[in-house]
């Protein structure tokens, strides 16, 4: 059993990643024992990712509030708590709040042979914020 102790802080989403007010507090980093990532995020009411891909896939699990997910294909879903989304590996995408609620999950990722977790793009535009939004 390995045994890590709560002591570190919540980060906020960088800015060329998100979009809006974000707060990660990391749950475990890929290492040697396992390739396997994940993190609580938390986004505050239009808060977003930008769109990006995962080399090996991406499980959200959400926990708290309403929100989106959203593929470059088109597809969106309102996401709710206990929602369980998988998306496929290289699947561009995006996910956020909704304009009036918070949203938070739990997403895990596994890292590529070269440790890569997620491959990031452009910021997701308001005008698609607000698209699939239905505004």
């Amino acid at each position: 059993m390995r045994f890590t102790r709560s002591g570190g802080r919540t980060a906020s989403g960088p800015s060329d990643h998100f979009t809006g007010a974000v707060f990660i507090d990391p749950i475990r980093d890929p290492d040697a024992q396992s390739p396997i990532g994940a993190a609580h995020v938390r986004f505050t009411p239009g808060a977003r990712t930008a769109w990006h891909r995962h080399p090996k896939g991406q499980t959200l699990y959400v926990t708290d509030g309403i929100g989106y997910v959203a593929t470059r294909a088109g597809e969106v879903h309102e996401i709710r708590p206990g929602d369980v989304i998988h998306i496929e590996p290289g699947e561009e995408h995006w996910h956020g709040a909704t304009p009036e609620r918070f949203m938070a999950h739990i997403a895990i990722h596994e890292a590529d042979e070269t440790g890569q977790t997620a491959l990031w793009g452009e910021p997701v535009s308001d005008a698609e914020y607000h698209a699939a939004a239905g505004r």
